[in-house]
């Protein structure tokens, strides 16, 4: 069955940085759309970025928040999707989640989604 495992996140000082992996399985992974989304307490699961389907050019969408920070990039060889976050803020405190979608476009909504993985905790502490 389709697996996706985040690792990479734990507690860092604001302005830092931290690297987050999504390793998946179960499915090819080159043909399938990923996106990072996160979730702090009491609120919503937010879109993050995206970085779409090989065979369409891995192109990348960010949120306004992350846009410049931020760095989704993908390694087909070893399906693994990667978000690189620096300059770090506490707003940035999380829970971050990896998903896949298969269809070409990439969506900012969670619903359009097929696959989760469980989360990895960030705290940027101020």
């Amino acid at each position: 069955q389709v697996q996706l495992v985040e690792s990479g996140g734990g507690l860092v000082q604001a302005g830092g940085s931290l690297r987050l992996s999504c390793a998946a399985s179960g499915l090819t992974f080159s043909g399938y759309t990923m996106a990072w989304f996160r979730q702090a307490p009491g609120k919503e699961r937010e879109f993050v970025a995206a970085i779409s389907r090989s065979d369409s050019g891995s192109n990348t969408y960010y949120a306004d928040s992350v846009k410049g920070r931020f760095t989704i990039s993908r390694d087909n060889a070893k399906n693994t999707v990667y978000l690189q976050m620096n300059s770090l803020e506490a707003e940035d405190t999380a829970v971050y989640y990896c998903g896949a979608r298969w269809q070409l476009v990439i969506t900012t909504t969670k619903d359009g989604y097929n696959y989760w993985g469980q989360g990895t905790q960030v705290t940027v502490s101020s």
